[in-house]
């Protein structure tokens, strides 16, 4: 998968201005302020229909703008794909080669991206919310029966909560029985898609650790909670432990039960990272398991992603930029930094400056 061209109207702090990338490596550089990472988020958000930085699509219209668009013209392993999206103060709109979408899980797999800036570092240092939306935005790039399942999911369960705060008990307990049907059947799906997803970035993240440390830290990665068999048994089960956890739930007033409760312990050297690791090994961890996710698309679709590495290089030691640079060798990559060092990226690079949202030429 490689990113042609890249058009930005509107969007952010750019009023209009156009990008070609190379197939491989693109460095945007500038100093701090000027939209290089602006340019990394239109290329995530037309690969994912969603931004990694806010909650709200409005907040991507430039200051005094109707609304923003972007446009990326790419290539896959099906030929030449155009992606489109249009984004107002109250709605948005998609498009996939002239063609509106009708919902956003049709977005899913035309391009895949893996998105890395220090921000990431709360994958590991945060609460479990951090590490589901990390799966979530991995898998539903792969799976588009995983992301249906997820916002049917979601959306079951925001309905057995609310159900779950009424007060008249006949009407719960004649009504929750249908929601946890539904909700487990959902549930399955979710489950499954993880457990293969993790089952695989476990072994990747290790070696790749392994390698940007010499060999010198381990890393680890195990679920707190393990789901055994196929989607009917982890459904039926699933289904027994809703009914058992019903008058806590009730108590409590949510679901206590579900894989949007899962989370992921990350191990350094036999320690829990969360408690024990310092910058630099988190920073290091969570590099190995965005690489890994890389390895994981490629399985997945027989094409590596575009890989987008956001202000990364000013956090690392010169032996592991080093280290870095040699391993995204021949994959599209767009980096953003505030100097294109010749020594680090060569003189293959495709450089891009940026400076008040233009291209410098």
């Amino acid at each position: 998968m490689q990113i042609k061209k890249l058009t930005l109207r509107n969007f952010r702090n750019y009023e209009e201005e156009e990008f070609t990338f190379s197939e491989g490596l693109n460095v945007l550089f500038g100093k701090n302020g000027q939209g290089k990472t602006n340019c990394a988020e239109a290329v995530f958000y037309l690969c994912t229909g969603s931004s990694l930085r806010i909650r709200h699509d409005k907040q991507l219209i430039r200051i005094g703008a109707q609304k923003a668009e972007i446009c990326a013209e790419a290539n896959n392993r099906y030929g030449r794909v155009t992606i489109e999206a249009d984004i107002s103060e109250e709605k948005r709109a998609l498009f996939v080669n002239g063609t509106k979408l009708t919902k956003s899980a049709d977005l899913m797999g035309h391009i895949n991206s893996v998105f890395f800036s220090p921000g990431e570092l709360r994958l590991i240092q945060d609460g479990p919310d951090e590490r589901r939306r990390f799966m979530n935005m991995s898998v539903s790039q792969t799976s588009p029966a995983y992301y249906t399942a997820l916002l049917r999911y979601m959306r079951i369960l925001d309905q057995r909560n609310a159900l779950l705060k009424n007060t008249d008990y006949a009407t719960v307990t004649a009504t929750l029985p249908v929601w946890d049907e539904q909700l487990c059947r959902y549930a399955a799906v979710i489950a499954v898609k993880r457990r293969e997803f993790l089952e695989k970035l476990v072994a990747y993240a290790a070696d790749i650790h392994a390698e940007l440390t010499d060999g010198k830290e381990t890393l680890s990665l195990s679920p707190d909670r393990r789901y055994e068999g196929d989607e009917g048994e982890i459904a039926e089960r699933l289904l027994k432990q809703l009914k058992n956890s019903y008058e806590k739930d009730r108590r409590l007033g949510y679901t206590t039960v579900g894989p949007h409760r899962d989370d992921v312990t990350f191990c350094i050297s036999g320690k829990d990272a969360r408690g024990y690791a310092s910058q630099g090994q988190t920073r290091t961890a969570a590099l190995a398991v965005k690489l890994a996710e890389v390895e994981i698309f490629k399985e997945a679709s027989g094409e590596y992603p575009v890989l987008i590495l956001d202000d990364v290089m000013s956090e690392l030691d010169t032996l592991r930029r080093k280290k870095l640079v040699d391993r995204i060798d021949g994959l599209q990559t767009i980096v953003t930094c505030t100097h294109a060092e010749r020594a680090l990226y060569g003189k293959q690079a495709n450089k891009i400056r940026i400076d008040g949202g233009k291209i410098v030429k």
